[in-house]
């Protein structure tokens, strides 16, 4: 199986002084890869979803919920997000999903944000949020689940 380049390949990761954390993952592509419309940033949540469920083997999903959506494990909300938040204009696209709580946060807040730029900039990126886990099992567990699903999703997108 043939692998895509991921070419400019960045992670970073800050964390504040009350806990949250700041992660940037992002890549570039030849070509946008997502129209630059509302339907477009649509796509960019749908494919990271869809992507989180195959990379879990369909154990981790996304559901509906009546207030946003919540990712399930065994029915176990791992984390809860209010409606997502779609933006397109002449920078790019956006789909935001902000954080209400779940499993895995100790407190609501800060938001999973998936990004097209106009100069088809790809990104991953969580801000603002606090993990219920210490900074050490976060970065030795959730942080390299999170840096696997955004390298398969920006994979994903620019492969297909």
């Amino acid at each position: 199986m043939s692998r895509t380049r991921l070419e400019g390949w960045c992670s970073v990761q800050e964390r504040g002084e009350d806990g949250s954390i700041e992660s940037d993952e992002r890549v570039s592509a030849s070509r946008a890869v997502v129209p630059q419309t509302r339907a477009g940033a649509r796509l960019l949540g749908e494919r990271y979803w869809l992507t989180v469920r195959r990379s879990s083997l369909g154990l981790v999903r996304l559901r509906a919920t009546r207030d946003g959506s919540a990712l399930r494990l065994a029915g176990a909300p791992l984390l809860r997000f209010a409606p997502a938040e779609l933006a397109a204009g002449a920078n790019g696209v956006r789909c935001s999903f902000p954080i209400r709580g779940g499993l895995l946060v100790r407190r609501a807040g800060g938001s999973l944000v998936l990004s097209q730029s106009n100069c088809s900039e790809l990104r991953a990126a969580l801000t603002g949020f606090v993990p219920s886990l210490g900074a050490r099992p976060y970065d030795r567990i959730q942080r390299r689940i999170h840096i696997a699903i955004s390298r398969r999703f920006f994979r994903s997108l620019i492969g297909g």
